[in-house]
């Protein structure tokens, strides 16, 4: 062997040899898929059998509130997503072992019935990508017109669950979300995390042929500083949802909407400049409203609205009980109350579950020192 060869060479298959080494290893790939599959409809039939469990189960009564009821049960999905990572050894990574498997459990309830699922529409949404990404696309997704229609369609019994924008991590809460979180007999029952990458969608060829630019607010405020910098010009335009913004940049080639990829996709958008948030870490969280909150499912949160007496140290004495117990606040935020000027209420997020002993003697302690409280629900935290 010449030393310019490497130290495989001499392994080097010719193409006849490639070719049936290739084949044998489809033939193994195929078998393997016919188990997959088997195992994949043993799953279902397992899943199937614990819906007729709880059938049987179910006391015969009728909610009050006529809101709909399910099967999905939101911590076990969390426990078993969080073991199927523990277990990955790859080469697949932790979140695609994830989003396979989510897949798996939306196709196994939609055998039962597809879970109805609100969000803010129209299709191609950053909602419509937090609802996909925690009921799987075997859900029916329903596209609404603004938050409180999120929201009230699921109140009336037309769907189960909502998903509604809750907080950005660099424009901070969405207002209309909280104000109905105030209202609502929903629960949290769920949180999805998602990253925003936003992009300048139009069917202008450059730059510098763009006079309006249309987004939601949110989404205009996490490029402020890049329109500043690169369409300094162009009118901005406020609407109800970036999907909107991509329908209305579509009709005119003058202009052009911030959206994600999937309202470019969905209405033809050419991206024209992509991922141009201010923030690279840009995310936002989501929450996941039915008619109850979930189970333990060993790494929770709950989230609750106080608000404390116009006196001297009030509020101090509602933080005390969960430092005393050693509880961990993740969020505390203040909103102006309705019953009064500069009155407020605060929106409170604490590490655990309502039902574990140290949260549960907290928010008893609390409850008889609070102006007003109501607990959102307590739910899995977010597992990708």
């Amino acid at each position: 062997m010449s030393e310019s060869q490497s130290p495989d060479a001499a392994s080097v298959l010719s193409p006849e040899a490639a070719e049936r080494e290739i084949a044998g290893v489809r033939q193994e790939i195929n078998d393997l898929d016919a188990r997959l599959l088997e195992m994949l409809n043993q799953r279902a039939r397992y899943a199937q059998r614990i819906g007729a469990i709880k059938m049987r189960a179910r006391p015969e009564e009728e909610n009050s509130k006529g809101i709909a009821e399910s099967p999905y049960r939101p911590e076990r999905e969390a426990q078993v997503l969080r073991r199927l990572r523990s277990l990955n050894a790859g080469p697949l990574p932790d979140e695609s072992v994830t989003f396979f498997f989510r897949e798996v459990m939306s196709a196994c309830l939609s055998l039962e019935e597809p879970l109805s699922v609100t969000f803010l529409g129209p299709s191609g949404t950053f909602s419509e990508l937090a609802a996909l990404k925690q009921f799987g696309h075997a859900a029916r997704l329903l596209p609404c017109a603004s938050i409180d229609e999120v929201f009230r369609e699921v109140e009336a019994g037309h769907a189960v669950y909502a998903v509604a924008p809750l907080e950005n991590s660099t424009e901070g809460a969405v207002g209309r979300t909280l104000d109905l979180l105030l209202q609502t007999p929903l629960k949290i029952c769920g949180e999805v995390v998602v990253r925003i990458h936003q992009n300048l969608l139009s069917r202008a060829e450059e730059l510098t042929r763009i006079r309006k630019v249309y987004s939601h607010a949110q989404s205009l405020a996490q490029c402020h500083e890049w329109l500043n910098r690169m369409l300094p010009n162009a009118e901005r335009a406020a609407v109800a949802s970036n999907a909107i913004a991509a329908q209305m940049a579509a009709k005119d080639a003058e202009s052009a909407a911030i959206a994600g990829e999937s309202a470019g996709e969905r209405y033809q958008l050419p991206c024209l400049c992509g991922s141009i948030e201010d923030d690279p870490n840009n995310t936002t969280r989501f929450a996941v409203l039915g008619a109850r909150d979930a189970q333990k499912s060993g790494r929770d949160k709950t989230s609750l609205i106080m608000s404390a007496p116009n006196t001297s140290g009030s509020l101090h004495g509602l933080l005390q009980p969960f430092a005393e117990r050693g509880v961990s606040m993740t969020r505390l935020e203040s909103r102006p109350a309705r019953q009064g000027m500069w009155e407020y209420v605060y929106y409170v997020d604490v590490e655990g579950h309502r039902d574990t002993p140290d949260v549960a003697s907290a928010l008893e302690c609390l409850a008889a020192r609070a102006a007003y409280l109501k607990i959102l629900g307590s739910y899995p935290v977010a597992v990708y």
